[in-house]
C-alpha cells in the first residue's frame, strides 16, 4: 500500500469524508487533513525542499502544491478552514510548525514544549496551556533539527541537550530521548524582534529613571558590573539594556555560550562557544574565548553569564586595566552571587586559598544588581549592591537601592512595592567624579520602608 493509499485510509478513519455538506469540520478532521498534506507535500517534494536554496521559491511551489491538493480534497471546507489547513500546513513545512505563530505573537515571552501534544506558553508572567498540537513526535523532532541546524548545533542519541538560538535571538533549549522520558522537549526564550531600551524597562516596572540614570553613569564610569538573578527574572534582557550606555567610541567583545546580545554600538565583536564534535573534539569554552578576548584589545569584554571556570579569566580580568567590564550570574542575592563566583574560581583547577579568591573578587567586582520576578509575574531590579572591599576574611557590601516588599498587593495581586534608596552613598562616587561624571545627591535620598 502506497503512502497515500495509506493516508486516505487514515482520514476515512476519523470520518472526515462523513461531514455533511455546509456543517462545520471537527477539529480532528481538521488536524487529519493537515497531516496527510504535509506528509503528502514532503513525500512528493522531498527532493526540491531538500536542493532548493531560494527560500521564495520553495515557498510559491509548495503553495501550488498545496492548493492543487486541497482542490482534490473532497471534505467541504469552507474558505477560512481551507486557509487556517494552508496556513499551519506552511508553518510545519517552512517554519516551526505548530509554535511558529506563537513565536511571533508578541505577548509570548515562552514557549514551552514538554511533548508533542502538551504545548504551554508564558504570557505576562504566568503560565498558559495552549491547543497547539504537533502531528507526532518525528514532527517535533524534524522542528528541534531544523532549529539546531541553524546555528551549526547538533543533537542526536550521543548528545541528546542542546543549547541554541534562532535566528531573532530567542534562546532554545532541546532534550529528546533516552533523556527525555515522555518525548522531546523544546523551550524557547523569546527575544522582542526591536531590543528593549532602558524607557521600556522602566514602562514595565523593572527599574524607575532614578536607578537608570544611575546605572548609566556607573557604565561611562567604567565600573565592573554583575547582573544576578534567577532563572528566567531577565538577566541577559537587562545586560543587553545597560551594555547600550557604553560609548560608541569603545571597542566591545561580546562572549556568550549562545549569541544573543544585540548591541547597537559600532564597534562591536561577538563571540560565541562552540561545542565539540561528534568525535568529541573542537570544543571552544567560554573560558577559552575570555583569554583570547584579552589579546584583542578590548576596551569593554562583555560575557553573557558566567558559569563555570571562566571565572577566573574575567576576574583577572578586571583586576589587570579591563575596566567597565558586565556579566550576569545565576545567583538569589548579591551575597550569592559572590559566594558563587568564589566556587567557579575554585573550579577552575587552581588550588588557591578562599580568602585569595575572595580578595579577587572584592577588588575586581563594583557592583551587583539583582533582579527577581515577583509573584505577580512581574521581573524588577530588586537590589543594587556596592562591594566596598574586605573586613577580615569577609567581602564587605553596602545596599545603595533595595525594593520595598512591605507596601504588599493591591486587589489584582499586583505588587505596590517600589525601588527606595538606603541613603548610602557608594564610595565609587569619587572615582565617577573623576571621570567627570555628576550623579545628583538627590538619588541617593534616604526613603523609609512603608509602614504596615
Amino acid at each position: 500500500m502506497s503512502l497515500r493509499d495509506r493516508l486516505n485510509e487514515a482520514s476515512e478513519s476519523v470520518a472526515v469524508r462523513e461531514v455533511p455538506a455546509g456543517a462545520a469540520v471537527s477539529r480532528a478532521g481538521k488536524d487529519a487533513i493537515k497531516r496527510n498534506l504535509h506528509y503528502l507535500l514532503i513525500e512528493e517534494m522531498g527532493t526540491e525542499l531538500a536542493t532548493t536554496v531560494d527560500e521564495d521559491v520553495v515557498r510559491r511551489s509548495i503553495e501550488r502544491k498545496l492548493q492543487e491538493l486541497l482542490g482534490k480534497e473532497s471534505t467541504p471546507l469552507s474558505a477560512a478552514d481551507r486557509r487556517e489547513i494552508a496556513t499551519d500546513v506552511m508553518d510545519n513545512i517552512l517554519g516551526y510548525g505548530p509554535i511558529q505563530s506563537l513565536l511571533e505573537d508578541p505577548e509570548v515571552t515562552e514557549v514551552m514544549v514538554n511533548n508533542p501534544f502538551t504545548v504551554y506558553i508564558e504570557r505576562r508572567g504566568r503560565i498558559h496551556l495552549t491547543e497547539r498540537r504537533f502531528i507526532d513526535e518525528a514532527h517535533l523532532l524534524r522542528i528541534i533539527d531544523k532549529i539546531v541546524a541553524q546555528v551549526g548545533r547538533r543533537i542526536d542519541e550521543a548528545s541528546p541537550m542542546v543549547d541554541a538560538r534562532l535566528p531573532d535571538g530567542s534562546r532554545v533549549n532541546a532534550v529528546i530521548h533516552p533523556l527525555a522520558i515522555n518525548g522531546p522537549m523544546l523551550t524557547v526564550r523569546k527575544f522582542s524582534r526591536e531590543p528593549y531600551t532602558i524607557n521600556d524597562l522602566i514602562d514595565f516596572g523593572t527599574l524607575d529613571e532614578r536607578l537608570a540614570s544611575f546605572i548609566d553613569a556607573a557604565v561611562r564610569g567604567k565600573l565592573n558590573i554583575l547582573i544576578s538573578g534567577g532563572t528566567g527574572t531577565g538577566k541577559t534582557t537587562l545586560l543587553n539594556v545597560v551594555s547600550a550606555f557604553v560609548p560608541d567610541d569603545e571597542r566591545i567583545v561580546t562572549i556568550e555560550d549562545a549569541a544573543e546580545l544585540r548591541l547597537g554600538q559600532s564597534h562591536v565583536l561577538r563571540l560565541e562557544a562552540r561545542p565539540p564534535n561528534i568525535e568529541g573534539k573542537g570544543q571552544v569554552t567560554i573560558r577559552d574565548l575570555v583569554r583570547n578576548s584579552l589579546r584583542m584589545r578590548p576596551d569593554r569584554i562583555v560575557v553573557g553569564e558566567v558559569r563555570g571556570a571562566e571565572a577566573l579569566d574575567m576576574l583577572q580580568a578586571m583586576n589587570t586595566g579591563h575596566e567597565g567590564s558586565l556579566s550576569t550570574v545565576h545567583a538569589n542575592s548579591p551575597r550569592d552571587s559572590l559566594s558563587r563566583l568564589e566556587t567557579m574560581v575554585l573550579m577552575s583547577g587552581f588550588d588557591l586559598p578562599v580568602r585569595a579568591v575572595r580578595e579577587q573578587v572584592s577588588s575586581a567586582l563594583n557592583m551587583v544588581i539583582q533582579l527577581a520576578r515577583l509573584r505577580d509575574g512581574s521581573r524588577r531590579v530588586v537590589q543594587v549592591t556596592e562591594v566596598e572591599g574586605m573586613e577580615g576574611d569577609k567581602i564587605v557590601m553596602q545596599d545603595i537601592f533595595y525594593f520595598d516588599y512591605s507596601m504588599g498587593t493591591d486587589e489584582s495581586g499586583t505588587a505596590r512595592g517600589r525601588l527606595k534608596s538606603t541613603g548610602l552613598r557608594p564610595k565609587f562616587m569619587e572615582r565617577l567624579r573623576d571621570f567627570g561624571i555628576q550623579v545628583p545627591a538627590e538619588v541617593f535620598a534616604f526613603e523609609p520602608p512603608a509602614r504596615r
